[in-house]
């Protein structure tokens, strides 16, 4: 598994209307792309949970394939000619577990980066943050939650996608206009290795 995620920071007056159709119109094309476990369209919108008006679609790829199929592929290039080009983010999977939601449609998300200290061994880190995200995984409301590593940076994310409004908890929150999930079943539970 991949985590992937890029972040369209938009004026302070930028009309997000123009977001959600944007989604409404185009956010069923990926609904059956190969390699694709999940894709979140995600907004955050000035004034409500965030200093900023925000585009950050977030994806959970099953293969490597997939994610390189679709960043040199025309769907991200049509957000490079609209919006130019963002900066991607990338992690390594380190698990995914199914909510008890996980059944629902989700309507909020919320993702946590944190460093991994310098101090800490790398391993000590993942561990804690694993068991951190298996209880994640059992909170009331949890549609799916994913924990990821970018070793470069020593940052680690937990990622979680909500059945109703996302918890107030570290980490920014967002609200999901669509969620494509042609294989999520082949995202496997558990750690990655």
């Amino acid at each position: 598994m991949h985590a992937m995620q890029y972040e369209i920071t938009l004026p302070g007056d930028y009309d997000m209307g123009i977001i959600r159709d944007r989604v409404a119109t185009k956010g069923h094309l990926l609904d059956d792309f190969p390699g694709l476990g999940i894709k979140a369209y995600l907004i955050r919108e000035r004034g409500e949970d965030s200093p900023v008006n925000q585009y950050a679609p977030f994806y959970l790829w099953s293969t490597p394939e997939g994610m390189n199929s679709f960043l040199w592929g025309s769907g991200f290039q049509g957000v490079v000619r609209d919006f130019g080009r963002p900066e991607v983010r990338h992690w390594t999977g380190l698990s995914f577990a199914r909510g008890p939601s996980s059944a629902a449609l989700p309507r909020s998300a919320t993702r946590r980066r944190a460093p991994v200290p310098a101090s800490a061994a790398p391993a000590d880190a993942v561990e804690a943050a694993l068991e951190e995200s298996r209880q994640l995984a059992k909170a009331p409301g949890a549609v799916v939650t994913a924990l990821a590593v970018d070793p470069r940076h020593w940052e680690l994310v937990h990622f979680t996608l909500w059945d109703g409004s996302a918890p107030e908890e570290p980490g920014e929150r967002f609200e999901v206009l669509h969620v494509s999930r042609p294989e999520r079943e082949e995202l496997r539970e558990g750690r990655q290795w």
